[in-house]
């Protein structure tokens, strides 16, 4: 009987847990850059059950002793743009394919909704993602999917939070001495270029938005942005403020989209949640009416219980 009620209970824990993961969700549905997290639930471990008559013991059958959550996946499928005409808005639109040689041919794997894939050998592949790098106040690179970026007083370009954004030379963004590449000697140009003044292209270079010409940073190169393709962008782990880390970075640290052309930069715009709003109240209505049969169950039990301790104690 108490194996029942562990079941049970685990039962409400489990789905406490998917319920609170479904509100997150919903809470964050208008969170710019924001990804749809997916609670995975595993059972515990089989137990063989054996009816044992002195030496002799036959198999009765394996029972499950309950369920728990074993994780929370991010889903990091593409969210639709918003406008919003700020030029400090940025929004990566990406599509980063993979390929694999079949028979002397590159055949491209396809990927599902979730980012998905099997290869030719059955083993299961994940979709790159493209990120934002950034810097923290402790030096450390993260990455993120929130473009909205503004300038310090010290004239980097930083995320709402601080963080300062990584170009593609590895060193934080700065417009202090930067300057419009191209122009006569004579033209007197500002010390700290506003971010009105920038265009940022396809590839996340920057122009100046009047002439068309390369900003250049006070050592005379090309100001563009980072942008770090994850290969598995399950290893990210989340940080709160729409920041992930890797684990173990030094394992396969992500390096620059080696081809542009697969994802755009796109000034002026948000990105906004992936949060399918339609299925996560339909999954919090299942979660909460799973939760109230495992409350029943308990409630059952615990009758049970009871009665066996009151009446049948007194026998």
């Amino acid at each position: 009987m108490l194996r029942g009620l562990y079941t049970a209970a685990s039962g409400l824990t489990a789905n406490q847990r998917r319920h609170d993961t479904l509100t997150n969700n919903i809470a964050n549905m208008n969170t710019p850059g924001f990804k749809q997290v997916t609670p995975v639930a595993r059972s515990f471990p089989e137990m063989l059950i054996a009816l044992t008559q002195g030496e002799d013991a036959k198999s009765i059958g394996r029972i499950n002793t309950g369920v728990f959550i074993e994780e929370s996946l991010p889903l990091f499928t593409q969210g639709d743009l918003i406008e919003t005409a700020n030029s400090g808005d940025l929004a990566i639109v990406s599509n980063i394919r993979v390929a694999e040689e079949v028979d002397g041919e590159l055949v491209e794997i396809p990927f599902d909704e979730s980012g998905k894939g099997v290869n030719q050998d059955g083993d299961i592949v994940y979709q790159p993602q493209a990120f934002f790098t950034l810097q923290n106040e402790a030096g450390e690179e993260r990455y993120t999917r929130i473009g909205k970026f503004m300038v310090n007083g010290e004239g980097e370009l930083v995320t709402l939070n601080g963080d300062r954004l990584i170009g593609r030379d590895e060193q934080p963004i700065s417009f202090e001495g930067a300057s419009i590449a191209g122009l006569p000697p004579e033209v007197e140009q500002p010390n700290v270029i506003s971010l009105d003044q920038v265009r940022v292209g396809a590839d996340g270079s920057m122009y100046d938005a009047g002439t068309g010409l390369p900003i250049v940073d006070a050592a005379g190169n090309p100001i563009a942005l980072r942008i770090a393709q994850v290969d598995n962008p399950n290893r990210l782990i989340r940080e709160g403020s729409g920041n992930y880390r890797l684990d173990n970075p030094e394992d396969n640290p992500p390096e620059q989209v080696p081809n542009l052309a697969q994802i755009s930069i796109e000034q002026g715009f948000i990105e906004r949640s992936n949060v399918d709003a339609t299925q996560s109240m339909i999954d919090l209505m299942a979660a909460q009416r799973a939760y109230e049969a495992n409350q029943r169950m308990v409630q059952y039990y615990d009758r049970s219980l009871e009665k066996a301790v009151n009446e049948i104690g007194r026998l």
